[in-house]
């Protein structure tokens, strides 16, 4: 009966020790087997046999695609600017023994890989280039960071910013100061209205003057050539003079005598020998 048990016990010992030698690894994924504490090999997806006791799996590691969120930080800008920005990285483990026995833990160390290389971009590049530039700090990103993780087995798919937008403080000064640059086009639109405004006036009060000129030109060759005519028309007749003569100068006095100002008006007792008087002073 004892020897039965001890059968039993070596055949369950048996089949564990055999269990413990095969290891199947599942698509997409890489096994590091370490031999007595010290990397041996590393198992590749489907059926694997290792030592049992001698040998075992101490990592397991994912040959798919890895996304990697880089935290939100704050960046200074060479116009010292602050923004806010992140990120997300795209990595693929292609030697897993190296990222494993390279680095302490590799997704903390790219998280801050990146986030120190994207301070010294963006900190070399100005507010606005900084907002606008994505394809420039993605690439400079790429560039920086993919030789130092390929030290540690790893491959740089791509990376990506996500979001990179002024701190709240900054966009608040970045409003105001848009308010007070829309302020300072109204008040320039205005004033330069009111300017052009004023050259249209003046251009008119100019251009009225000149017609007005002309016009008083025009009238005293008009008045020339008509005493002209009726001087020669008359030649040496008085009448016809005295007659003129009266005639302006009864309208003139109703004129004078139709003002709001007039009180009085005075006519001379002998109006012909008054025309003669102002004629002979002529």
């Amino acid at each position: 009966m004892d020897g039965l048990a001890v059968v039993i016990a070596l055949a369950i010992l048996v089949v564990i020790t055999l269990l413990k030698g095969v290891k199947t690894v599942p698509q997409g994924y890489k096994h590091i087997v370490q031999r007595l504490g010290k990397y041996h090999v590393t198992l590749n997806p489907g059926l694997n046999f290792i030592i049992p006791y001698i040998d075992s799996v101490a990592y397991k590691l994912t040959t798919k695609d890895i996304v990697l969120d880089i935290p939100s930080q704050e960046v200074i800008t060479e116009d010292n600017a602050v923004i806010i920005a992140n990120a997300v990285a795209y990595i693929n483990i292609v030697a897993p023994e190296k990222a494993v026995y390279g680095v302490e833990n590799y997704t903390f160390a790219i998280q801050n890989l990146v986030q120190t290389a994207l301070r010294s971009i963006v900190g070399e590049m100005a507010l606005d280039s900084a907002l606008s530039s994505r394809d420039q700090i993605k690439a400079k990103l790429k560039a920086a960071i993919s030789e130092d993780i390929a030290d540690w087995g790893i491959t740089l798919k791509t990376v990506e910013i996500q979001d990179i937008n002024p701190s709240p403080t900054m966009q608040a000064a970045m409003e105001e100061q848009a308010a007070a640059e829309r302020q300072r086009r109204a008040a320039v639109t205005k004033a330069e209205g009111e300017k052009q405004a004023a050259i249209l006036e003046a251009d008119g009060r100019l251009e009225a003057s000149r017609r007005d000129a002309q016009a008083q030109v025009v009238l005293a060759k008009a008045s020339g050539a008509a005493i002209s005519l009726v001087s020669e028309a008359v030649g040496n007749e008085e009448l016809p003079v005295l007659y003129l003569l009266g005639e302006k100068y009864t309208e003139a006095l109703l004129r004078l005598a139709s003002s709001n100002n007039a009180k009085t008006v005075v006519l001379p007792a002998d109006l012909p020998q008054a025309l003669r008087g102002i004629l002979n002073k002529v």
